[in-house]
């Protein structure tokens, strides 16, 4: 309660019209404090979303701020230039000063708190329902990379530094192998020890991306950081993609890692949770799908390169996420948030069953990604 009193408090220090009349905790999210905001004059009633910045994560709120507010006025002037030409109301959350013009407002305990605009009738999916939902999504995630992909990526500041530099996380896991402990939970486990090997046997594709990256075959783009299935936006009444939210990671970065963790966070049916490996695996149908609506407005600014590692980012990916999910069960549960023992290294077991898998379907899906070239 004394934080939604405090919310109440910060949410009047927006440069927002009339008066605050309700207040409403949303649960959804693992990091930031988020609230619906609504606020109402005697003609008007104008609803936003205030949000704490978390400062465990985001270290530099004033960066995560600048980034979003330039990377968010790019994209505005890019859908009103062409909006004339769309298939549909494109919209982007939009950074709502506070009264003393700065992007954020700090409150008397120094949180950092944000507004902004609220996305009108649409809503997001826990997954993907149908191959149409799965193109719609893909042609969203390629609408936000095409109308940014011209921003210089070099205006923006790293505010999550080493974020999904897959080999950076593989030295993490080797030292925390170093630790007595980690090796204790490694040599009493079957299930763990087959893990290390999946790993071991993977050490030299770790580094394909940012290899890439340092031949220069690959550049730093804006990329939004965190594009899961649940961060994209339906229209409630035309049923097509309108919108891409949660902008926090917002950073320079290379899109494969974008495209990579949409896919892999919603092409597995079964989702990161479950405990039956048999029901894990990428499906065809939705991944198809998902390229047909990404490549129809990313094919504007791939090159030809971009292309070509799109497949391994899929792969990578969920490799990695596997890989600090296991990382973090050797270290004794650290970082993620756990609810029974043994949870992040059935996390790792699903993640890399499901990186087997895209390894077993990966003339499917070349297929797929050449099938729109």
């Amino acid at each position: 309660m004394p934080r939604t009193i405090n919310a109440e408090s910060v949410a009047t220090r927006f440069q927002v019209p009339g008066r605050l009349v309700a207040l409403q905790p949303i649960s959804t999210g693992n990091v930031n404090d988020t609230y619906r905001v609504i606020f109402r004059t005697t003609f008007s009633e104008e609803q936003f979303i205030l949000q704490r910045i978390n400062k465990t994560v985001f270290k530099d709120p004033v960066a995560v701020m600048a980034n979003m507010k330039a990377v968010t006025d790019h994209a505005h002037c890019r859908i009103e230039a062409e909006v004339e030409e769309a298939d549909r109301i494109w919209q982007l959350p939009r950074v709502i000063a506070a009264i003393d013009d700065r992007d954020y407002a700090i409150d008397d305990k120094g949180e950092y708190w944000r507004a902004l605009s609220l996305i009108a009738s649409a809503k997001s999916y826990e997954k993907l329902a149908t191959p149409e939902h799965a193109v719609e999504a893909g042609v969203v995630l390629g609408h936000f990379q095409r109308i940014i992909s011209d921003f210089p990526a070099d205006e923006l500041q790293d505010t999550l530094p080493g974020f999904h530099i897959t080999p950076g996380y593989l030295a993490n896991y080797d030292r925390v192998l170093e630790n007595q402990e980690a090796r204790a939970r490694l040599d009493r486990s079957a299930e763990a020890r087959r893990l290390a090997k999946f790993v071991e046997g993977r050490r030299e594709f770790c580094s394909v991306l940012e290899d890439a990256r340092e031949r220069g075959e690959l550049q730093l783009r804006p990329i939004h950081g965190d594009p899961k299935i649940t961060n994209i936006m339906l229209d409630n009444f035309t049923g097509k993609g309108t919108s891409i939210v949660d902008l926090d990671t917002v950073k320079p970065g290379l899109i494969h890692y974008d495209f990579g963790d949409c896919a892999r966070s919603s092409c597995n049916p079964a989702g990161e949770e479950s405990t039956d490996l048999s029901e894990v695996f990428l499906d065809g149908d939705l991944f198809a799908a998902l390229v047909r609506g990404y490549l129809r407005e990313a094919s504007a600014f791939l090159t030809e390169a971009d292309h070509h590692y799109l497949y391994d980012s899929v792969r990578l990916i969920a490799f990695e996420l596997g890989l600090r999910f296991f990382t973090d069960h050797l270290a004794g549960d650290v970082y993620f948030k756990t609810t029974y023992d043994g949870h992040n290294l059935n996390r790792a077991r699903v993640q890399l069953a499901l990186c087997e898998s895209i390894e077993a379907r990966e003339s499917m899906m070349r297929r797929a990604l050449e099938g729109k070239r």
